[in-house]
């Protein structure tokens, strides 16, 4: 009789651990007011949290301004580099968190051959394009909508807008779930064009602001890479790793071989190159791991993508003061940007990025967070 009458409040309790659990773990949306650009547009932030991490999305750029996660103690902080205002995003950033588009990474002289037919796309990077241009995707304002976890941004890039062809539609949702952060993209468009999309956000795990990522150690699963030209120009050789500062398939600080006396290095001031993935294009797989060691914080980068490009922020040089004041100095972020290779429009033996109508691009990368020992 002691055991029945104990037995309907164990299940209610029970229950309502069970719910309490579920309610944590579904993730909060909120949509508030973040400013306008000088053209008088405005622009919303998005907060996503799901009682664990995080993320503060604004339509303008579809820039992750912060991200907040817990450390082996779970304390948390924000780990990506940026701005406090819409307006100093306007004013001056290296790409912060930004998506970037058309084109992300670069292209050779500016132009590239389509269907017999030259297009030439606005310099911004000595005599290359980088980015997309000089009013990329990340200098626009995208159209935002609270969707089940997360936000959806939608983007339509007129035909011939930064001189690329075809009018076309992108959209990249942003949602958290178990402590990942998912980025989906999609595009269509109306004509020929080609599309690389990523998200460039400057992380630093031990905090924003808090030093250099020399100490940070990675492991990223590519055996080749692709070496670059004095102009940071994919040569088209994909070269072995192996026995050279960018084998990463075994974990390494970044510091431990970053001024090695290495031509790649000396070229990219540091790592600043793209590393092709063992796995088949189009599947889901992990392509890096980053660990660090003060603060415990892992954090996992899984991609469809072919390629991830591995910047060590080594133009950032002190004097960019960002969020809570602070200065980022050299070398104090990294970033893994998911990608298909830089420059692939003059380069036929790259995967393609090209996109036709009637096709629909689908990438997915994920932002997986935890934090342990080792």
């Amino acid at each position: 009789m002691l055991w029945k009458r104990m037995a309907c409040p164990l299940a209610i309790v029970l229950n309502l651990f069970i719910l309490s659990a579920t309610m944590a773990a579904a993730t909060r949306v909120t949509k508030q007011p973040f400013g306008q650009t000088s053209e008088g547009s405005p622009v919303d932030l998005y907060t996503l949290s799901d009682g664990k991490i995080e993320a503060r999305i604004m339509t303008y750029g579809g820039i992750i301004i912060s991200l907040r996660t817990p450390d082996r103690n779970g304390k948390l902080d924000d780990i990506v580099l940026g701005y406090d205002s819409v307006d100093k995003y306007i004013a001056k950033t290296p790409y912060f968190g930004a998506i970037v588009g058309r084109y992300a990474n670069r292209l050779a002289h500016g132009t590239f051959q389509l269907d017999g037919k030259t297009y030439t796309i606005p310099k911004n990077d000595g005599d290359n394009t980088l980015h997309g241009g000089i009013r990329g995707f990340d200098k626009v304002v995208w159209s935002g909508k609270q969707i089940k976890g997360g936000v959806e941004l939608t983007y339509v890039s007129k035909d011939g807008e930064e001189g690329f062809p075809g009018t076309l539609t992108t959209k990249v949702s942003y949602t958290l779930s178990g402590s990942a952060l998912r980025i989906e993209y999609s595009a269509i468009t109306d004509k020929d064009t080609v599309l690389n999309l990523t998200n460039h956000s400057y992380f630093n795990l031990a905090g924003q602001g808090q030093g250099d990522v020399l100490g940070h150690v990675l492991k990223i699963n590519a055996s080749r890479f692709t070496p670059v030209d004095s102009a940071l120009i994919p040569t088209g050789e994909l070269r072995p790793v192996q026995g050279t500062p960018f084998d990463f398939r075994t974990p390494h600080t970044i510091g431990e071989r970053i001024n090695a006396d290495d031509a790649q290095l000396q070229l990219g001031h540091g790592y600043d190159h793209n590393f092709v993935l063992d796995h088949p294009e189009g599947q889901l797989a992990e392509a890096a791991e980053m660990y660090e060691p003060t603060t415990g914080r892992i954090l996992k980068v899984l991609t469809t993508q072919p390629g991830v490009q591995l910047y060590t922020g080594n133009f950032l040089d002190g004097s960019i003061t960002g969020k809570n004041g602070r200065v980022y100095g050299r070398r104090s972020a990294f970033c893994l940007e998911t990608q298909h290779f830089p420059d692939s429009p003059n380069h036929p033996s790259f995967p393609t990025t090209e996109l036709k109508p009637g096709q629909k691009f689908h990438s997915v990368t994920i932002f997986q967070f935890s934090s342990g020992s080792r």
